[in-house]
């Protein structure tokens, strides 16, 4: 098995270094008031903030992307945009070593937000398919994508009905795609999602942290499932199978190292071709994408 380790954001990540947050706030005047030194006297925001990290992200969204009118119900996951966008720019590293040509993609819980999509359309002008098991997430990335001409024409929507299902009922009979996406839920129980969350904030704040919130939101299906990441990835494996033909290459995050083996057992149990872990290195986390092919 393949194995590419990385330290840092990928050479074309555009969120490479320090935010410039007065370019920034030119872009998107409302990140203003959320700006301001942090306890190394460094200019950022609160990133224990919620409202902080959604402006942070509309700002980098219009400044990078070109990309107006973002926005996420109340509680819905708010992606940390740096981390996304290696994603998918490693996953274009590895399509271009199998030559993909206009680029097809299933982002398996594309979620409110629509992050995925957005940075592979803007960036490297892919065609994709979202889904999710929400109907209020597809709701709220249609109007994302209907007040963006551009994203109306690469980006489609399907609801996915049954819960347990990732490709079943979303790809079509005939169709092909070059390559999937999935952000998996992390957590076992809401109990388990909630004691990480309290960690990451201790990290995060410098204030004492007696009440509970998610810096960057989250229903229950985008942050645990029965089983965790490893269950849900396992699960998707050994459904991925039925899909051989349909799919090109396989691909999820995996942010737990302890996973890896469980997970490339069932790889070997469903006897995949090719597996490749490509590792990614945002600030002191260290996460990694699983693809493999049939």
């Amino acid at each position: 098995m393949k194995s590419k380790q990385k330290h840092e954001l990928h050479p074309r990540n555009k969120h490479k270094g320090h935010y410039n947050f007065e370019e920034l706030i030119s872009k998107h005047p409302k990140l203003k008031s959320f700006v301001r030194p942090n306890k190394y006297d460094v200019i950022s925001i609160d990133f224990a903030n919620s409202e902080a990290v959604k402006e942070l992200n509309n700002a980098l969204l219009i400044h990078q992307y070109g990309i107006k009118n973002w926005n996420i119900p109340k509680g819905y996951l708010c992606p940390p945009i740096p981390g996304r966008a290696d994603y998918i720019h490693y996953i274009a590293d590895l399509l271009n070593a199998t030559k993909a040509d206009k680029v097809k993609c299933l982002d398996v819980g594309t979620g409110a937000n629509c992050i995925y999509p957005i940075i592979g359309v803007m960036e490297y002008d892919w065609n994709f398919v979202g889904s999710d098991v929400d109907d209020v997430a597809i709701k709220n990335a249609q109007k994302i994508i209907n007040s963006n001409e551009l994203l109306g024409r690469k980006i489609g929507l399907r609801l996915q009905s049954n819960t347990n299902n990732f490709f079943k009922g979303i790809i079509k009979n005939d169709e092909v795609f070059d390559i999937t996406i999935c952000n998996p839920p992390f957590h076992k129980s809401l109990a388990d999602a909630q004691k990480g969350t309290m960690r990451k904030l201790k990290n995060l704040s410098t204030e004492q942290v007696k009440k509970i919130t998610l810096n960057f939101g989250g229903q229950s299906n985008e942050l645990f499932c029965k089983g965790g990441e490893k269950q849900f990835v396992i699960n998707m494996i050994l459904e991925s199978k039925q899909f051989a033909k349909s799919v090109k290459w396989f691909t999820t995050l995996v942010s737990k190292q302890d996973n890896l083996p469980a997970i490339y057992k069932t790889l070997k149990n469903v006897k995949a071709s090719k597996v490749e872990t490509i590792k990614m290195g945002q600030g002191n986390k260290i996460s990694r994408i699983v693809c493999w092919s049939y």
